[in-house]
């Protein structure tokens, strides 16, 4: 049997989402191809049809489409951008990016929560980037969001999981699909989050960055399958103290 994972009635075999900014265009192909991401994340203004080059060129047919509403500073303008994404031929999905502090761009959960539930009721497979508060994330579940994204660190930082406790929370708790984004600097990063029970990694920065881009992106798609398959095995116990040997320390010298 397959592991796959389902959001909003869409099956996906990567549980690798791959951000397309920061990137020279012609590398974004051999990315995709490379980490195999089925899905990867797009922001309106690079996607500008009437531009003389679009992010749109260089994504490989067959790959979902995830615009997100980046520059949006409340449930308003991001509900707007969301619509002129689905106008362009992005389709239904879409990330609800709110973010009103231009130093730590940290996201508005309160607003977010509000743009999810109108963007649910208009047909939109929304899936939230939020800060990894629990209640926030009762509250973007009932509203009809098909995931949750909790940052584990800010926004291109690459400093890993800085939020480990609050998203194991989340995975413990909500009954969604939680999508580890923001922050993950480093292919073990994705794995321990893997590892911890999460869904799927959002990654970017990350490998936009790396001196191998095609490379970087082919180790986040080992990383993740790795911790997966770690998370599915059972990870082995963790002692609070002290030490427990492997093999026998007596009855063999007789």
């Amino acid at each position: 049997m397959q592991d796959t994972f389902v959001l909003g009635g869409h099956e996906f075999h990567s549980r690798f989402i791959l951000g397309s900014g920061k990137y020279d265009l012609k590398l974004i192909k051999a990315a995709v191809e490379q980490g195999g991401a089925e899905i990867i994340t797009l922001a309106v203004r690079r996607a500008n049809t009437k531009q003389s080059e679009s992010v749109l060129d260089y994504i490989p047919k067959g790959v979902t489409l995830l615009p997100n509403t980046s520059g949006a500073r409340n449930a308003d303008e991001a509900a707007r951008i969301a619509r002129l994404a689905r106008a362009m031929g992005c389709g239904d999905f879409v990330k609800i990016e709110i973010m009103r502090d231009s130093k730590y761009l940290l996201p508005d959960n309160e607003e977010t929560v509000k743009a999810t539930e109108m963007l649910v009721k208009e047909g939109f497979i929304v899936l939230p980037y939020m800060y990894p508060d629990l209640y926030a994330a009762r509250r973007l579940q009932e509203a009809g969001a098909a995931a949750v994204m909790p940052l584990a660190a800010p926004i291109g930082s690459n400093r890993g999981l800085e939020t480990r406790a609050f998203i194991q929370i989340l995975i413990d708790e909500i009954d969604l699909p939680i999508i580890v984004d923001a922050g993950i600097g480093k292919p073990s990063q994705a794995c321990e989050a893997m590892e911890m029970g999460a869904a799927a990694i959002m990654a970017n920065t990350a490998i936009a960055t790396a001196g191998d881009v095609p490379a970087m992106a082919a180790a986040f798609k080992s990383a993740i399958e790795a911790g997966r398959t770690a998370y599915l095995a059972g990870l082995g116990r963790t002692l609070p103290r002290g030490a427990s040997a492997s093999d026998p320390l007596t009855g063999f010298l007789h």
